[in-house]
């Protein structure tokens, strides 16, 4: 059985902060985002901010920033981390992707990370229209001149792009309306074969959890995909 991610979201913060924790130990996620965001001075709004991982990232180089999410105990999480850093120019708040709350041209950068694929996996016969709307969201949000960025998988488990069947259609979408896309290798590295496969399997499944035990991963690759979009 396939895990949970709304289940994960609501009940499993913590454990789901200890895996996303792991991605990206070469550190190459902050590196893309300095060549491609003006961060000094700007002011961000954050979907799908969950824990905190593109937050707490971001904190330090920006003016203000508003992290979104759907999960209030995801924000509860990012919240605490925000605090612990003594970061105190990012605020947090539930919300819906397709409606932000929000005024229009507020933001310089506004960044969903690895959350309007569910947009697409939760809403089956609708999605192209749910994503539209999103998007629509983020634009009117974004002052002119401003860069909308979405992250999103491009394969856990692969070291070279690999579109997920259920999300190719989005990815395609994505270019077909204008948006600039590319790549990076956000690989995992765990502490253990073991800690690997416990986590790997609460989030992805135990078909990887499976893998990563029968190879001894402890290096786990991940492709990132990056998609970048300037309002005009």
């Amino acid at each position: 059985m396939a895990p949970d991610h709304r289940e994960i979201y609501r009940e499993h913060a913590d454990q789901y902060q200890l895996l996303v924790a792991r991605e990206d130990y070469q550190h190459n996620l902050p590196r893309a985002l300095n060549r491609m965001l003006p961060l000094q001075g700007a002011h961000v709004v954050e979907l799908g901010a969950g824990t905190g991982r593109l937050t707490c990232m971001l904190a330090p180089r920006v003016e203000t920033g508003l992290a979104l999410d759907a999960s209030q105990p995801m924000l509860e999480v990012a919240a605490a981390r925000l605090k612990q850093s003594g970061h105190q120019n990012w605020w947090t708040a539930v919300a819906d992707h397709r409606r932000l709350p929000v005024g229009d041209q507020v933001a310089d950068v506004v960044i969903a990370g690895w959350s309007i694929c569910y947009l697409v996996a939760w809403n089956a016969q609708t999605w192209q229209a749910e994503v539209e709307q999103s998007l629509a969201e983020m634009k009117r949000a974004l002052r002119p001149g401003g860069i909308l960025i979405i992250l999103e998988t491009l394969g856990t488990g692969h070291e070279t792009p690999h579109r997920p069947e259920l999300l190719a259609a989005y990815y395609t979408l994505l270019e077909e309306m204008g948006f600039f896309s590319t790549w990076i290798r956000t690989d995992y590295q765990f502490k253990s074969v073991q800690e690997a496969a416990e986590l790997t399997g609460f989030f992805f499944g135990e078909d990887l959890a499976d893998r990563v035990v029968r190879e001894k991963l402890v290096v786990l690759p991940e492709c990132t995909g990056i998609w970048r979009l300037t309002r005009l």
